[in-house]
């Protein structure tokens, strides 16, 4: 089918006015396809890794390897979705080519430029760079265990945390997630 924009136009989720490689505090949530329980399961309030979460958890703990502008804070793999907090400690790379290959990551003196298509370029350092490289990573890892079914839906839930009263709110929640499933918008029993 050929493109036609009226038919195949995607809606941003995501803020228009915001920069998402600034430093900060991001709330992620990742869900499977059809939600669809993948990763395990709760027993006695509690999140039991499958083969399956317990590579989508290995994975994400190697983020700040990958990323090191990058800090975990709570996360938790729940059956099919994830959550976790992402702290991102300066400024990331944004590899958005223009006719130079360049990009001015800010207009202010001495603070540092983008440069695309370079062997030495490191890995873009924005939250959705970060959400694309974990969805993919898992996604390739458990291609190596047999997987061949879609893992993950399109896109993700973010939300910038702004103050340490919601830091404070979302971690509780991330840590008490397993406890409230029954209870959970993402429950399912599939």
């Amino acid at each position: 089918m050929k493109y036609n924009p009226k038919i195949h136009h995607r809606r941003s989720i995501r803020l228009k006015e915001c920069d998402y490689s600034q430093a900060g505090a991001y709330f992620i949530t990742i869900c499977c396809e059809n939600r669809q329980c993948r990763f395990g399961k709760i027993e006695n309030m509690k999140m039991v890794l499958n083969d399956y979460g317990v590579m989508a958890h290995n994975e994400w703990l190697k983020t700040p390897e990958l990323r090191p502008n990058v800090e975990l804070g709570e996360f938790v793999i729940m059956p099919n979705h994830m959550h976790g907090i992402i702290r991102l400690l300066g400024r990331g790379e944004l590899h958005s080519p223009n006719i130079e290959n360049k990009i001015q990551i800010s207009d202010k003196p001495g603070e540092p430029t983008g440069e695309c298509n370079s062997p030495l370029r490191s890995t873009s350092q924005t939250i959705g760079a970060i959400v694309r490289g974990y969805k993919s990573s898992v996604t390739k890892q458990l291609r190596l265990l047999g997987f061949n079914q879609l893992l993950w839906q399109r896109n993700y839930h973010e939300h910038i945390i702004r103050n340490e009263q919601s830091y404070q709110t979302i971690s509780d929640y991330i840590i008490n997630n397993p406890a409230k499933w029954d209870g959970d918008k993402f429950f399912t029993h599939k």
